[in-house]
C-alpha cells in the first residue's frame, strides 16, 4: 500500500502527464528476480533509487511512501489484483506495472475508504 502525500504528475514516458491524486494506492507485483520478495520490498521502501519499475516513480523523492506490505507466498499478482480491485476499484493509469501482462488493465489500483482489515476479508473470500 502506497500513500501519496500530494498529487503526483507521472513523468515516465508511457504515462507522462497522468496525474495521480493524493491518496492511497495498491500495487500488485511479483518478485521473481534475485533476492526475491525481501529485496523487492526493500527497494520499493527506499526513497532514493534509480528508476527501474513503474512503481519507483510513486516511491521516490518524497512522492509517496510505502505504508504496508502484504506478502502472498506462491500468489499470483494478476489474481491478487483482480480480487483487491473489486467492483469499485479505480484504475488510475492503465498499463501501470502490467506492461508484461496481457490480461490486466493495470497492477496499480486506487484505493478509497478501505483499510487493511478489508483487504484481509477480501483475501479470505468475503466481500
Amino acid at each position: 500500500m502506497i500513500e501519496l502525500v500530494a498529487d503526483l504528475t507521472l513523468q515516465n514516458k508511457r504515462f507522462a502527464g497522468t496525474i495521480l491524486p493524493k491518496g492511497t494506492y495498491l500495487y500488485c507485483g511479483s518478485a521473481n528476480g534475485p533476492g526475491g520478495i525481501a529485496a523487492r520490498v526493500k527497494r520499493h521502501c527506499k526513497t532514493t533509487k534509480k528508476p527501474h519499475w513503474h512503481v519507483d516513480e510513486l516511491t521516490s523523492n518524497g512522492a509517496g511512501r510505502v505504508v504496508s506490505v502484504l506478502v502472498v507466498p506462491g500468489g499470483n499478482e494478476c489474481e491478487l489484483r483482480a480480487r483487491l480491485q473489486g467492483p469499485d476499484g479505480c484504475i488510475p493509469a492503465p498499463g501501470f506495472g502490467s506492461s508484461d501482462c496481457s490480461s490486466c488493465q493495470s497492477h496499480l489500483i486506487g484505493w478509497s475508504a478501505r483499510d487493511l482489515t478489508d483487504i484481509m476479508i477480501i483475501l479470505a473470500g468475503g466481500v
